[in-house]
């Protein structure tokens, strides 16, 4: 349909998946990694995307 791909994004500390974003796959080729609120850490870290 378009452009965009839904990712999944999961804690680099505790490695749960508490996101889920989306991308265009022609113009960001790298995954994803974001700064987000982990509500099991209770802290912000830094989430990386999964398959």
């Amino acid at each position: 349909m378009g452009n965009r791909d839904i990712v999944t994004l999961a804690c680099g500390e505790c490695k749960r998946r508490n996101y889920t974003t989306t991308r265009n796959k022609k113009k960001q080729q790298e995954k994803v990694e974001l700064k987000k609120y982990c509500p099991y850490d209770r802290k912000h870290t830094v989430h990386k995307e999964v398959k």
